[in-house]
């Protein structure tokens, strides 16, 4: 990590920031119209665009409400198959209510793999499996928090 700095002829040297902000990521996926219908229809997120991209990968981006931040889904065959990791990573979305937003998931094909966990705030946690096997994380704040 090094600092970078600009010279400005009045006021002197200034830190060039170089990172401004979190723009999206990305999770590459083998079924992109299932894994779009999961995001849109079981998580409730905006499709914001979708695009080929110039090397031919498929993307589709989503937000969640008061989210900047987007969600890149990518279709790419050429990089050879899908593999996701256990353990390896997992999107986190907080929710008004875990218990209603569980039987949501569940009717829509997508039961709680792990929870609800209720902790010491009031609050709780669960999870879900996205249908490549990407593991989200649900949040119920606790009152207060």
């Amino acid at each position: 990590m090094f600092d970078v700095f600009i010279h400005h002829p009045r006021k002197g040297p200034k830190l060039l920031i170089m990172i401004k902000r979190l723009l999206h990521t990305r999770y590459r996926v083998k079924d992109l119209e299932k894994t779009v219908v999961f995001y849109k229809d079981v998580l409730g997120l905006e499709e914001t665009r979708r695009h080929t991209s110039g090397r031919g990968s498929q993307l589709v981006f989503f937000k969640a409400p008061g989210s900047e931040e987007e969600i890149e889904l990518c279709k790419f065959d050429e990089s050879g198959p899908v593999v996701v990791g256990p353990d390896l990573t997992h999107l986190a979305f907080e929710v008004d209510d875990i218990e209603a937003f569980a039987k949501h998931t569940a009717a829509k094909g997508y039961p709680l793999s792990d929870g609800p966990h209720r902790n010491s705030d009031g609050g709780a946690i669960a999870f879900i499996d996205a249908p490549e096997g990407y593991e989200i994380e649900l949040i119920q704040r606790g009152p207060g928090v």
